[in-house]
């Protein structure tokens, strides 16, 4: 196996983990026995955990900013592409129960631990909140895309807790059916306005 293979599969195997067990709770040893390869193959790779994590980080944003450029690709209109970012719940729904959200719940760890990777993984919701007020914007919002696109995380990210605290997938698909009605009702605004 190549020197790439081993360290993408060490990554992808280490953000499964940090995501399904925490990354508190997850050593060298445990990514590297998932791997299925000696501790001092890994450490040939990645000198220490927090290496690891800002490798998962990275990959995380880079799926982030692919998932984003596809929604522009497939979203002929701003409303359906914001539409894209409300049913990655629904898509994700069964990990989202189990794990909850997997930028939310790493942030949210990395934060009670002080971390210093805290400022790297906090990149990806910017990443969403600046796509989301440029979506905002081109529907006709404004001055107020930017707020819409922080209540939009902010939904996004207490709909994925609730949901995974009470195990509740109905939960999950009342919430996206009210923010799909409130962002239709926004599209219409936005409308107006452009009309006069």
């Amino acid at each position: 196996m190549s020197a790439k293979n081993t360290r993408d599969r060490i990554v992808e195997t280490a953000d499964r983990l940090f995501y399904e067990k925490g990354f508190e709770y997850i050593s060298v040893g445990d990514i590297a026995d998932a791997v299925e390869i000696t501790r001092g193959n890994l450490t040939f790779h990645f000198k220490t955990r927090d290496d690891v994590l800002e490798a998962v980080i990275e990959r995380r944003m880079g799926r982030t900013r692919d998932m984003l450029a596809q929604w522009e690709k497939e979203g002929c209109t701003a409303a359906e592409r914001i539409g894209s970012f409300i049913n990655i719940l629904i898509m994700n729904r069964t990990k989202i129960l189990l794990h909850g959200c997997p930028v939310g719940t790493l942030c949210t760890e990395l934060a009670k631990l002080e971390h210093a990777a805290l400022t790297n993984a906090n990149r990806i919701f910017s990443l969403f909140r600046d796509w989301l007020k440029s979506q905002f914007e081109q529907l006709g919002c404004g001055g107020e895309s930017k707020a819409h696109a922080m209540h939009l995380l902010a939904w996004s990210q207490g709909t994925a807790t609730l949901a995974q605290a009470f195990r509740d997938e109905t939960f999950i698909r009342a919430e996206v059916s009210r923010v799909q009605a409130w962002l239709a009702g926004l599209g219409k605004q936005g409308t107006r306005r452009r009309k006069r």
